[in-house]
């Protein structure tokens, strides 16, 4: 049951589910006891994933949407300016975040400061994506190219840049968001339209994203994606990174 569960998810809640299993994979990756910051951490849904480690969450806390909710933070702060020291993390974990930040850029310095030389930063964010957490919803995504860009302008090593699916996956995500966008709006279209929301859904809803996922690996290029995983190191010869 958990190999069916598992591929159900790999393919109607691809996004979600590769994510997890992204970060689930630094987290096991990562020595105990080691000083761990999610920034960004939201409702802190990873800290299970990093019991082993000394784990401590950031975020500024203003969003007040009923759809979101705040775990326990250690620091409710700005990302561009957390208080604690220069070179204090091995790890720093920021997932889903940046679309967020005005600066996203200077978001990027601020956790590399924070980072240990030898130490690892950890990314997640779209590259494409509607507006969402309004009005803090600044950008709709970001490439393998801005990656690159500014973690290595602040000094940092990227080590993997990998897309979450390609054209088809994203397209099968996509197509199961028609039927909420679709609905009419007054009660007698509402009510005309039902027979013919039921074949809809069969198509978008099941036979869509089952053919993306069948199709997505012949797309070689990933040039369409819903985001990247990205990793970057700090060169242990670096002691500091410089603004």
């Amino acid at each position: 049951m958990t190999l069916f569960r598992d591929w159900i998810q790999s393919v109607f809640n691809f996004n979600d589910h590769e994510r997890g299993k992204f970060i689930a994979r630094v987290a096991a990756a990562t020595p105990t006891g080691a000083r761990v910051l999610d920034a960004g951490a939201g409702p802190c849904r990873h800290r299970p994933l990093f019991a082993h480690c000394e784990y401590r969450a950031q975020d500024f806390a203003k969003y007040e949407g009923s759809d979101h909710s705040y775990g326990e933070l250690d620091y409710v702060c700005d990302i561009t300016s957390i208080p604690e020291a220069d070179n204090t993390f091995d790890l720093i974990l920021c997932s889903e975040v940046f679309e967020h930040i005005p600066r996203p850029d200077e978001a990027v310095r601020e956790l590399a400061r924070l980072l240990k030389p030898g130490g690892t930063l950890v990314l997640t964010a779209p590259q494409g994506s509607g507006i969402h957490m309004a009005p803090y919803h600044f950008y709709g995504g970001f490439s393998p190219y801005w990656y690159r860009h500014f973690l290595q302008l602040n000094g940092l090593v990227p080590t993997e840049i990998t897309a979450n699916g390609g054209f088809f996956k994203l397209y099968g995500q996509e197509s199961q968001r028609f039927l909420g966008l679709a609905t009419p709006r007054s009660t007698p279209s509402r009510l005309a339209f039902l027979p013919l929301k039921v074949v809809l859904a069969v198509w978008f809803r099941g036979v869509m994203p089952l053919v993306c996922h069948l199709l997505d690996p012949m797309d070689a290029k990933r040039e369409f994606t819903v985001g990247y995983f990205v990793r970057a190191t700090k060169p242990a010869t670096l002691a500091n990174v410089k603004a």
